[in-house]
């Protein structure tokens, strides 16, 4: 599995409960890093549509991470850390079934530290998330 080719290992300080949807950090001992820049929830070039669900723009957006992710040569394993920036945060919290789906149908049960960031808009003006990511290679 590629994950064990860097060393990926979750850190779980002692007496601390494990988080849902992340790890509070990870280590890798791989030597090449992939710095994956904000992907947005476009197929192509297309603007991404006014209507489209939250949970639909994650499925989106993390599908083409790990895209770009898999086009650098790593794989999900190789993914060691998240941004994810949303334009509103009370809709990602009462979307959190949603963000789970899209999560589980693109990283499955790979948990990569993660931060969440609150922003009043992003490039594209349907999108309301874009995440980044940082991979690790053997």
């Amino acid at each position: 599995m590629a994950g064990e080719d860097i060393g990926y290992r979750a850190i779980l300080p002692d007496g601390w409960a494990r988080p849902r949807g992340f790890s509070h950090a990870v280590s890798a001992t791989g030597a090449t890093t992939i710095r994956v820049s904000g992907q947005l929830a476009r197929e192509g070039d297309a603007p991404i549509p006014p209507d489209l669900s939250l949970g639909e723009q994650w499925r989106r957006a993390l599908a083409n991470l790990v895209t770009v992710v898999r086009a650098a040569g790593a794989d999900i394993p190789n993914i060691v850390l998240l941004r994810a920036y949303v334009t509103d945060m009370a809709e990602f919290n009462a979307g959190g079934a949603q963000v789970g789906e899209a999560w589980a149908a693109t990283l499955g049960r790979h948990f990569p530290a993660m931060t969440l960031v609150g922003v009043t808009g992003l490039v594209d003006p349907n999108a309301r998330v874009e995440i980044e990511a940082e991979a690790v290679l053997p």
